[in-house]
């Protein structure tokens, strides 16, 4: 892990560690990294996932008040 000095934004971090209940500046910074850059899978992890399938029906969870969905 390597030191690095960045101007933030005081209200935005305070808002951030208020909200996930964060101690510290550090602990807000490394958090919304990793909530930005996610899990990382292997082009095998991804391949394992291939048939694993899913029993849902997206008709009956789709919101038809959506304004982002085409009518």
């Amino acid at each position: 892990m390597t030191r690095t000095n960045i101007d933030i934004d005081d209200e935005l971090i305070a808002e951030a560690m208020n909200r996930f209940d964060l101690s510290t500046k550090r602990e807000a910074v490394d958090f919304a990294l990793r909530r930005l850059v996610g899990v990382q899978l292997t082009p095998e992890a991804l391949l394992g996932l291939r048939g694993s399938g899913w029993g849902g029906d997206v008709d009956e969870i789709r919101d038809d008040n959506d304004p982002w969905r085409e009518q």
